[in-house]
């Protein structure tokens, strides 16, 4: 990114405005004025959708903000609080993200693929999700490998096959994958000692 798209505030520094910006009507008309400068208001932007609260206009605000990310530090920081409450209604905007030609609006689906659905929402098709996304662009890529030894840590059964067996997915995300894995502290040592030979 170029130089003059950043003023110089750090993150912890935002969180603390946005704590008090967000009780603010002109917050309101913030989030509507798109796009934006600087790489700053684009932070300020996610972290104030993260705060509210009613599931449906939190949507809207995701979906009218997607096509403006351009860097993976503003898609990955946490999502909305209000996405963990509704992830059945979530689900088909995820796979939706995951299937678009917008390499950071993939990143997002999947970052909330990996977010709410390792766990009592996990399915093992949702591994062939990720495994099938089209899009080769690196932060796409780099992300697959984050979810699949994200997945490895929580649903090692499911997950193990797709690193253990080439062609499974892309050959370069799933040496990636496995190298994610075995830099783990959640990943057991049996788990990595089996996936050495993968390499």
């Amino acid at each position: 990114l170029p130089r003059e798209y950043f003023i110089g505030v750090r993150v912890p520094v935002l969180k603390k405005f946005v704590k008090e910006y967000k009780k603010e009507a002109e917050s309101e008309t913030f989030l509507k004025q798109l796009p934006h400068t600087y790489y700053e208001e684009y932070m300020v932007h996610i972290l104030l959708l993260g705060e509210i609260k009613d599931y449906d206009t939190c949507m809207k605000v995701v979906e009218e903000f997607l096509p403006y990310i351009d860097n993976w530090a503003t898609c990955d920081l946490p999502s909305p609080r209000i996405f963990a409450r509704h992830k059945e209604e979530l689900l088909p905007y995820v796979r939706r993200w995951m299937a678009s030609d917008q390499t950071y609006t993939v990143r997002y689906g999947l970052g909330q693929l990996q977010r709410y659905y390792l766990e009592e929402a996990f399915s093992p098709e949702m591994l062939a999700w990720a495994a099938d996304i089209s899009l080769q662009e690196y932060y796409v890529r780099m992300m697959q490998a984050w979810y699949f030894a994200t997945a490895l840590a929580k649903q090692p059964q499911a997950t193990l096959p797709w690193l253990e067996q080439p062609g499974r997915m892309e050959e370069w995300t799933r040496q990636k994958a496995i190298q994610k894995s075995r830099e783990s502290r959640r990943i057991s040592p049996e788990l990595k000692a089996r996936l050495q030979g993968c390499s």
